[in-house]
């Protein structure tokens, strides 16, 4: 099972930030979660909520104007190069502040990507709790690797054929929603699963031995540790 760090070591480090990133990658994790939202500017900041502490909204904002502890994602992407997992999640919900229906991130990931050489690689996962945000890279596409992050609903299994359908890679579901039917279930339709977020070691072990493909952490030094690595 990989061990995917959720916005880099946040556990020892701030999240979502240079430091965090590059503490997941001296930790040995196989991967890294990050959060992307757009700037005023259309820069892709690495931030997972859409305001900051100060009150400032991130998509009223410039670039420059963005505290220096924030990255945009080819800073991240550069710190990550090592890695083998980069999993870009896009911020996009109808209750956030900076909602895109045009869905301008998704275009901006890909573009971004493409200009880096990055798009086969097959080492990006671009995910998102919107479907027609990943619908939508997967239009732009069709080789990158998309998740469909699932919420709290009670019953999973709709969504995982749905995530099928939709020609998704893989889906995303709180690590408490896992089970051996549910992997199952997703596996036979082709789709991988990589639970969110867990840091119990006792759990961690119990979701690879019920055949998880990546586990989320905030501690991936405790994961790896909890997988005999």
């Amino acid at each position: 099972m990989f061990v995917i760090a959720h916005r880099g070591a946040s556990a020892a480090h701030p999240e979502n930030t240079l430091a965090a990133f590059a503490g997941a990658v001296a930790m040995g994790a196989d991967g890294v979660e990050l959060d992307v939202r757009r700037t005023a500017d259309l820069a892709l900041a690495v931030r997972h909520g859409d305001t900051l502490a100060d009150g400032r909204v991130v998509v009223e904002l410039d670039r420059r104007d963005l505290p220096a502890d924030v990255p945009v994602l080819a800073e991240v992407l550069d710190a990550c190069r090592s890695l083998p997992i980069v999993n870009i999640e896009i911020k996009n919900w109808p209750d956030d502040k900076d909602f895109d229906p045009e869905e301008t991130v998704a275009e901006a990931v890909v573009a971004l990507l493409e200009a880096r050489g990055e798009r086969n690689d097959g080492r990006n996962l671009i995910s998102s709790f919107h479907l027609l945000t990943v619908d939508r890279v997967r239009a732009l596409a069709p080789e990158l690797p998309t998740a469909w992050l699932l919420g709290f609903v009670d019953d999973l299994h709709p969504l995982v054929d749905r995530a099928a359908a939709h020609g998704h890679s893989a889906v995303h579901p709180h690590h408490v929603f896992a089970s051996e039917e549910l992997v199952r279930q997703a596996h036979d339709l082709g789709l991988a699963v990589n639970v969110w977020t867990c840091d119990d070691p006792d759990r961690i072990r119990w979701l690879a031995d019920i055949g998880v493909d990546a586990v989320v952490t905030n501690v991936p030094d405790v994961a790896l540790a909890a997988l005999g690595r």
